[in-house]
């Protein structure tokens, strides 16, 4: 397995794959979206800002139709699934020239597709949950997408309060834009609930929301497995 960070603008990313080749695969992928993104985004700012959907032409660029597609399904602007989309669509590049195990980690937002089990961390900062749920993800669950929205952590924009929204979906594009959506909902530790709940109104696997000591799930999620610090009856009364 080869590992690597990746800083190119505002794409902050850290890269797994089981051959050092497919990282020049992942690099150009990530300059072609990054450079159509922004010649689109000169054309039409709207698609920038906006904070709700917004229909794009038929021959968009293929990062900018998924942005558009993932944010129509969820009802949030384009831009809340930008680091999904560069990611899904960088894992797409390397799983078309052979890779069999492939983690793209965009800013927190992960797109994945493993040969064997792989697991995955959720930060939610001073949250008590914080590193101490991991999830397992076995191969027949990929391709999957992993994406995290924050009001707290990190400078992504939100409209909530929540530590870890967390959403999974068949591509990181539409869990990234779930991700938001979720965690706009959630306004403080007794809104956690609500936040998973209106998870279930949306194309997606399964969600996970932490605000401070409260934490609800929702839906069909890799397996939990347990972190550090958490007692055992936790993982098997909350997730079992």
């Amino acid at each position: 397995m080869i590992e690597r960070k990746v800083v190119y603008k505002e794409s902050k990313l850290f890269l797994k794959f089981e051959r050092e080749e497919f990282l020049e695969v992942a690099y150009s992928s990530l300059l072609r979206s990054r450079a159509e993104l922004e010649e689109y985004l000169a054309v039409h700012p709207l698609f920038g800002s906006s904070l709700e959907p917004v229909e794009v032409e038929e021959d968009a660029p293929a990062v900018v139709k998924l942005m558009a597609e993932a944010a129509g399904k969820t009802g949030v602007g384009p831009m809340a699934a930008v680091a999904g989309a560069i990611a899904e669509i960088m894992l797409q590049a390397v799983v078309d020239e052979g890779c069999r195990f492939a983690i793209v980690e965009n800013g927190g937002d992960v797109a994945m597709v493993v040969d064997k089990p792989a697991r995955v961390a959720v930060y939610a900062g001073s949250s008590p949950f914080s590193g101490r749920i991991w999830f397992e993800v076995e191969p027949q669950e990929t391709p999957l997408g992993v994406c995290t929205s924050s009001g707290t952590v990190g400078h992504a924009l939100s409209f909530g309060n929540a530590d870890a929204a967390v959403a999974f979906a068949d591509g990181a594009a539409l869990a990234d834009a779930a991700a938001t959506a979720i965690g706009n909902v959630v306004k403080d530790e007794s809104s956690v609930r609500e936040g998973a709940e209106f998870a279930r109104k949306l194309p997606i696997r399964g969600a996970v929301v932490i605000k401070g000591r409260s934490i609800s799930a929702w839906g069909k999620i890799p397996r939990v497995v347990k972190g550090e610090g958490l007692p055992e009856y936790f993982y098997k009364e909350f997730f079992e």
